[in-house]
């Protein structure tokens, strides 16, 4: 089942969710990656609920359903997924941080341990105040906006970046960054067009949505604390990455206590989330 809305926040702002599952099953929020948006777990929703898992989309600011917010930080965030969870009744949650929505996973793991049962943060990045990591992203598409002067020219160089409404993802534009096993994924229908239905959402606020991210996480996690997360974490990585490097995950994996790193051979930024379920269900499992 899915159901797709908007949810007013504490602050009176709506944010946009799609719920992709049973109100009996466990509930598990997707931080979608950068850009993303609510949709972005669509692709995944049957293979969750016969797992007997909920996975719960929501936009970002600046995406989808959910308008922009300038200046939002990454607890910012926090406190709408976790306003959201209040309006569905949702307790205890798992959450799954894709990309750049891995900050957002582990924030909330670290600022509501008492909400969090585990977190898998799936080809993410990390803290950009480890150096190699940094130095590791794309100049145009990272560093050229974190480097803006103001939240304008940070709009304008993701634009650069991307194209008008994400053109530049387009007609085999991303094919130089994408590893053997993404091309492969790209081209399967079952997940392409699932993929291209979510891709307008992305863009609902052409390339706002997007800069903001990079303005909250250019300086690093400085908003909240890695090491006190206090539950299981799994760390996922495709070894054949080639948007985010595995250098991201090791150093993630250093930080986070008692993390698991998890490295698989022959998968890349997109294919490695195809293994997101099955590391949400062996968090769960006691001793898993």
């Amino acid at each position: 089942m899915r159901r797709n809305r908007t949810i007013l926040v504490a602050d009176g702002r709506e944010v946009g969710v799609c719920d992709y599952g049973s109100t009996k099953d466990v509930a598990v929020f997707w931080c979608h990656g950068g850009p993303g948006s609510r949709l972005e777990p669509a692709f995944l929703s049957e293979d969750a609920a016969a797992a007997g898992l909920r996975l719960v989309g929501f936009d970002r600011p600046g995406y989808g359903l959910s308008p922009p917010r300038p200046g939002r930080t990454i607890p910012d965030v926090v406190s709408d997924l976790i306003g959201v969870a209040d309006a569905l009744s949702i307790e205890r949650f798992v959450t799954v941080g894709v990309s750049t929505g891995g900050a957002y996973a582990l924030a909330t793991a670290a600022l509501h341990p008492e909400r969090v049962l585990g977190v898998v943060a799936c080809c993410s990045m990390t803290d950009m105040r480890f150096g190699p990591a940094r130095s590791a992203t794309s100049v145009p598409h990272c560093r050229a906006v974190w480097d803006a002067p103001d939240r304008a020219a940070a709009i304008s160089a993701a634009v650069q970046a991307h194209g008008e409404g994400g053109s530049k993802m387009l007609g085999g534009g991303m094919l130089a960054v994408l590893a053997p096993s993404d091309r492969e994924m790209f081209g399967d229908p079952a997940w392409s067009e699932t993929a291209l239905a979510d891709f307008p959402a992305m863009f609902t606020y052409g390339l706002e949505g997007y800069a903001d991210d990079r303005l909250a996480d250019g300086a690093g996690w400085v908003d909240f604390d890695a090491g006190a997360i206090t539950c299981a974490v799994t760390v996922l990585h495709g070894a054949e990455d080639r948007m985010v490097d595995v250098v991201n995950a090791r150093h993630t994996a250093e930080i986070v206590p008692g993390a698991e790193l998890v490295v698989a051979e022959g998968l890349g930024h997109f294919s490695i989330e195809r293994q997101i379920l099955s590391e949400v269900t062996r968090l769960l499992v006691p001793g898993g």
